[in-house]
């Protein structure tokens, strides 16, 4: 990391700009985060944000040729392919830990592939608050491609309403008020002028949708999708009137089929000093001699839900559906940044937007995930410091 700006910031860190932050942030458009905001920004040297840049690309190579859709056509679940799907994700996200390479330098590590919306922005208000609080330094960004903070709403206003009115685009969820990321959607919502609905407040008549807006029957025309397939098949509580995989009347702001077409489905395809051996479980005739060296991930888990570091060949013969899995090299994630106490480990998202009449995805934004734990993830930096949610600043290249 900039060592510099990293000890000026731990020297000059105090519990009290912090706590200040954490409440300006929250007070900003009415709602607290409900996950650790990391107390610190990471401050990226000109070589490691080259070297994650170069790590897209190679994945771009790959997820943006002809045909890569129709290629990755079985990574969508029986029953769950929504129809109208679009050519290319508007959204797409690839994670990268922060490793140790052959020559003992950090090399950035593909973890996961995204083909779905990330915290946009609660990132935006996040650069905001970083800023205020902490000497972050005016020469750092944490944008690519020299956009500020109007150019950056502007991007996603268009993506999300594309050519509708504001109340006649909603944010999608399954009962979106119990989610961890409630507070993007509420500087979103805020932000764009449309409503957060949940998935059972939405009316199927004939092929068209409409919801509540103040009292008002509304034709919903676009919606920013938020939905996770695999969280609303456990809530049998919800009563609706319409399935996602219907054919309705209506514009997908991120289509659903991208959040199985673009995903840990992708890994395999992409050779890549940048991303780890990783193979289909289905596809492994021979478990690796070192199998202690590899980490068994389910294919459409989020959030780290299922992940086993220490598989066995008895648990991997056990598993009933091996085509849903992917077993994949473990990686080193060094512990980089200083804190006042233990240092961390990072992982970086690199986040992406493709508008509609665009050739190429554009790099946007990043989010940091700072851990000390055995894992990226709340459930394992429980009563730690300095961990979380975070945002990488660096200079422009």
């Amino acid at each position: 990391m900039i060592q510099d700006f990293r000890r000026q910031h731990n020297d000059t860190f105090t519990n009290a700009a912090y706590e200040g932050m954490l409440n300006w942030l929250g007070a900003q458009y009415g709602q607290q985060p409900s996950f650790h905001v990391a107390e610190t920004p990471v401050f990226i040297p000109d070589a490691l944000r080259d070297d994650l840049v170069a790590a897209c690309n190679d994945v771009l190579e790959v997820v943006t040729q002809k045909g890569f859709a129709e290629r990755s056509r079985a990574a969508i679940p029986p029953g769950e392919f929504v129809p109208n799907q679009d050519e290319h994700p508007l959204f797409m996200q690839f994670d990268f830990g922060l490793c140790e390479g052959a020559d003992g330098r950090v090399l950035p590590q593909l973890i996961e592939c995204q083909g779905f919306p990330s915290l946009y922005f609660f990132q935006y208000l996040l650069n905001k608050s970083y800023r205020k609080f902490f000497p972050v330094p005016e020469e750092l960004t944490c944008w690519f491609g020299g956009v500020d903070e109007t150019e950056y709403l502007s991007i996603f206003s268009k993506a999300i309403l594309g050519n509708h009115a504001p109340e006649n685009v909603i944010l999608l969820e399954v009962d979106p008020a119990s989610q961890n990321t409630r507070i993007d959607f509420t500087v979103c919502c805020a932000e764009l002028g449309i409503a957060e609905v949940c998935i059972s407040e939405v009316e199927l008549d004939g092929n068209k949708l409409y919801y509540n807006r103040q009292g008002q029957r509304t034709e919903v025309k676009r919606i920013y999708n938020r939905v996770i397939f695999d969280e609303l098949k456990e809530r049998d509580d919800l009563k609706r009137t319409f399935n996602m995989v219907e054919e309705i009347e209506v514009e997908w702001a991120g289509h659903p089929n991208w959040f199985f077409l673009l995903s840990k489905y992708t890994l395999p395809m992409i050779d890549s000093k940048f991303v780890p051996d990783t193979r289909f479980l289905h596809e492994v005739t021979e478990l690796p001699a070192n199998l202690e060296d590899y980490v068994l991930k389910p294919l459409y888990s989020f959030a780290g839900a299922g992940v086993d570091l220490y598989p066995t060949a008895e648990k991997i013969a056990a598993i009933e559906e091996p085509e849903h899995f992917i077993l994949q090299k473990k990686v080193n994630y060094l512990p980089l940044v200083e804190t006042l106490d233990d240092p961390a480990r990072v992982e970086v998202r690199m986040m992406f937007v493709w508008p509609e009449n665009e050739d190429r995805p554009r790099l946007i934004n990043n989010l940091v995930r700072l851990s000390k734990g055995e894992m990226i993830g709340v459930k394992y930096n429980k009563n730690k410091t300095w961990v979380g949610g975070s945002l990488g600043y660096f200079r422009e290249g």
